[in-house]
């Protein structure tokens, strides 16, 4: 009896998955069918008309003048899209001219960049790789889409899913981090979350990855700035997240400023056409970022804009943001046939198919009655919690922190105490300062009348207050405890730095401070971007690494401090110890020379720093101690299509309730290509009880295991692996498994 029920059920569970096969198939077939007819009706301009984007925005006279001429545009069908227009009802109203007065009413979308919240302002996407918990990432992001759907957008761009391994660069904070595993997983996690399940719902937002490709290894970390990498490093280091997001379902990619090894990645054939649209098999549209295809005659590879346009479509970039140049150009280049209309047919394609599975032509209008959405309690009680499992404990000697009793006099100093501007971040465009709790509130929110708040800002973030340092002093003396609130406000796009320093004004406060209290410091680093804070480790009790956390801010950082949350965050970058350092990673290859401790020799150093980074990647620390032990690995010799099971105990040996985040490395021992020294292949969030320990499993498979030999194939090759698995990069139990011929 049992066996004939599971026989039925399986036949029902193979019937429904064939059947869902089969309306999957029609869907696309329909769709395909219904974007041929639309493009049958068109004219060359049309066409090309569906490959222009503007911006609008502003106010006044200007901005009627400017609605105007692009109004005219749209009657004519001659734009696709919009960007940057605020307002749910402008949206419609310029909707409504698309649809209802333009030949073949085909409907606009409109676009803006909706990068780490909407009104309900998260942490910078940097700080939320921090918590390594792909289930928040999502919710941020469903959140995001939720409020900016309400405000009339259709499409994002976002997430930034740019690897980068040099915190000059500003616009780490709006990445993932330095690994391409954890980014891929956060990538995908966040196109899930804009996109949902439904990308026709009304409250789902058409994802964007961006920057494509290698924006993040500019050279110099200067923005804008050229790249030159090997396809090695290119295939395993910076593509791995956006065929992740592709995976996820992401419908656009943008295409990026930089070069690539010569070629403007907005003008690239083998990053677009070669391994995005046939490789990946990307069926959704390439739009430039701002100018990019015009920016290419800066590049020196066009000689004027009728051949940016030219080599901009034809290397697969179907959609060109703000220049015009497609506009312009694109009809006198198919009609002098320097460009094959084939090749146009299919960028043309692309946007409508967007456009139909987004369900513009359906719905082109947004409800105009959502605003209730918008910036609910619920909201903001979810975005405290992301804020709290973004911080990092770096230092925390004596166990100084959590503050279990309420001292009875607290000392709040530093120039971003009260701000409350710099925690919004980067791209925070629909983001209110009077949103943001700050700091200093929401110590008061938390302190409330048990004890004395003493507040003195000490300096402003690169500037000296006149006697400012001296008031910090005096109350920081008479202080339980030193509460430091440091960091910048500097980060994002053209928000590079050759300086990573914290500014001197902040450096001398919290020296004078540590010489003259008894008090513990404990220092509180707000900022977008990690680097050296070799004096600030030094002069406090306590560092935390609060990053630029959203409104909830100020209630997250105290909920930290006073123990109502133990911070189980960890580095998705590595902190250097000086900028000489830089670019240092984690994932680096080893030298003919390597160094080795306590052998003399030549070896690959510096004569005046360690090599070793001021905090690892991976690293956190917490307010319980974790315990690993009994490592197994089975089996420890299998063939190259089989899988590795790793296990390994973890304990919380401390008193408090903790969150852990399990890492798991590998390190092919010999291969045909050198491989890293160490490579993140698995990793789990745990929360365990004082006391409890639970036994944690990976699986390491081919994939995982493998790496690209030869364009986009993956090979894994017989030989000895060694895996770690433990709290970080650096630390860990040690194993070692055999790969077979």
């Amino acid at each position: 009896m049992k066996k004939i029920l599971f026989f039925v059920i399986s036949s029902i569970i193979i019937l429904n998955f064939s059947l869902s096969e089969t309306q999957l198939n029609k869907k696309q077939s329909s769709v395909e069918k219904r974007i041929n007819k639309i493009l049958s009706k068109m004219t060359l301009e049309e066409k090309v008309g569906q490959l222009v984007q503007f911006s609008l925005s502003g106010s006044g006279k200007e901005y009627k003048e400017k609605k105007e001429k692009y109004l005219t545009l749209i009657r004519k069908g001659l734009i696709g899209s919009f960007i940057n227009v605020k307002g749910v009802k402008e949206r419609n109203s310029i909707q409504k001219v698309a649809v209802a007065e333009s030949r073949l009413g085909i409907p606009l979308i409109f676009g803006i960049d909706v990068i780490h919240g909407y009104r309900t302002i998260f942490p910078i996407p940097l700080a939320q790789a921090a918590s390594w918990d792909l289930e928040l990432v999502k919710k941020s992001a469903r959140i995001a889409a939720i409020e900016a759907t309400a405000g009339g957008i259709d499409w994002t761009f976002a997430p930034m899913i740019d690897i980068t391994r040099d915190p000059r660069w500003g616009r780490i904070a709006e990445g993932y981090g330095e690994d391409p595993f954890l980014a891929s997983r956060m990538s995908f996690a966040a196109v899930k979350g804009f996109q949902d399940e439904d990308i026709s719902s009304p409250t789902s937002l058409v994802a964007c990855l961006k920057h494509y490709v290698a924006y993040g290894a500019a050279i110099g970390g200067r923005d804008y700035n050229s790249v030159d990498i090997s396809e090695k490093t290119l295939r395993e280091i910076y593509l791995p997240p956006y065929e992740a997001g592709i995976k996820a379902g992401a419908l656009t990619v943008m295409s990026a400023f930089n070069s690539i090894n010569g070629i403007p990645a907005s003008a690239n054939s083998f990053t677009l056409r070669k391994i995005l649209k046939n490789e990946f098999s990307f069926k959704g549209f390439v739009v430039s970022d701002w100018e990019s295809i015009k920016e290419t005659i800066n590049h020196g590879f066009s000689k004027n804009e009728k051949d940016a346009a030219l080599k901009g479509l034809i290397a697969g970039v179907d959609m060109d943001m703000v220049s015009g140049v497609y506009l312009k150009y694109l009809p006198k280049l198919v009609r002098e046939g320097k460009i094959d209309e084939k090749i146009l047919n299919d960028s043309v394609k692309r946007v409508l198919r967007v456009k139909i599975l987004k369900g513009l032509f359906e719905n082109p209008y947004k409800n105009e009655k959502r605003a209730d959405e918008i910036l609910t309690n619920e909201k903001r009680n979810f975005e405290r919690k992301v804020a709290q499992r973004s911080i990092i404990l770096l230092k925390n000697k004596n166990n100084v922190l959590p503050l279990k009793k309420f001292p009875e006099k607290i000392a709040v100093i530093g120039p971003l105490a009260k701000d409350k501007k710099t925690p919004l971040g980067c791209w925070s465009l629909y983001g209110r300062s009077e949103d943001v709790i700050s700091a200093f509130e929401g110590i008061k929110n938390k302190v409330k009348n048990r004890a004395k708040i003493f507040y003195s800002k000490g300096s402003e973030i690169r500037g000296f207050i006149k006697g400012g340092i001296e008031e910090a002093v005096k109350i920081s003396k008479n202080a339980d405890i030193v509460l430091l609130f440091l960091g910048d406000n500097i980060s994002g796009e053209d928000a590079s730095l050759a300086h990573l320093k914290l500014p001197e004004p902040q450096l001398k406060l919290i020296r004078e401070i540590s010489k003259n209290t008894r008090s513990p410091i404990i220092t509180i680093i707000i900022d977008g971007r990690p680097r050296p804070i070799n004096s600030i480790i030094k002069y406090s009790d306590a560092v935390l690494l609060a990053w630029y956390l959203g409104i909830e801010s100020g209630n997250a950082i105290a909920d930290v401090l006073f123990g109502d949350y133990n911070p189980s965050a960890k580095l998705p970058v590595t902190i250097p110890r000086a900028i000489g350092q830089i670019p240092i990673y984690y994932n680096h290859e080893n030298t003919g020379r390597p160094l080795i401790k306590n052998k003399p020799g030549n070896f690959s150093r510096y004569r005046d720093e360690s090599n070793e980074p001021l905090f690892p990647f991976g690293f956190g620390l917490s307010y319980t101690k974790f315990s690993y032990s009994n490592l197994k690995i089975s089996p420890e010799k299998a063939h190259s299509n089989g899988k590795i099971k790793v296990s390994v105990k973890v304990k919380n040996t401390g008193n408090y309730d903790g969150e852990e985040i399990v890492e798991l490395y590998i390190r092919d021992l010999v291969s045909s290509i050198i491989r890293p020294v160490k490579e993140l292949k698995g990793f789990r969030k745990i929360k365990l009880k004082a006391g409890e320990s639970r036994v944690i499993s990976f699986i390491l498979d081919e994939k995982l295991l493998g790496f690209h030999y030869k364009g986009n194939n993956i090979t894994v090759e017989p030989g000895k692996f060694k895996v770690w698995v433990g709290p970080n990069s650096q630390e860990g139990l040690e194993g070692e498994f055999t790969i077979l011929e």
